[in-house]
């Protein structure tokens, strides 16, 4: 799986721009949660490129970028949770899933659609 760190805010207007031609997914991760660790796995062991149609996958620490991730909610009308993943497509969350709910199946049939 190939993440794209997040690092900074005005990176979310490219993915914005980004999700115009392909859907775009943004994990933030606490690396201080057992539970985001076990979903973070989960996702990397289950990750198919070629099921994925050129998804490109976005990694925000929530430790050291707290800050985006309040961003992130505001941008994409989501209420903060974390561990959480987003599905953007057209510059809006078309999905998102938190804490066990996250399942590769479930954002493979999303983002599919």
């Amino acid at each position: 799986m190939n993440w794209i760190a997040l690092t900074e805010e005005t990176q979310l207007q490219e993915i914005i721009q980004e999700s115009s031609t392909a859907p775009v997914m943004i994990f933030k991760h606490s690396t201080r949660c057992s539970i985001s660790s076990t979903s973070l796995s989960r996702m990397e062991r289950n990750w198919k490129e070629e099921e994925m149609n050129g998804i490109k996958s976005y990694y925000l620490d929530l430790i050291q970028y707290s800050p985006i991730s309040a961003k992130i909610a505001s941008i994409f009308s989501v209420e903060h949770e974390s561990p959480q993943v987003l599905l953007i497509k057209n510059g809006k969350s078309v999905w998102d899933a938190s804490h066990y709910d996250i399942q590769y199946d479930a954002l493979k049939k999303e983002a599919t659609l």
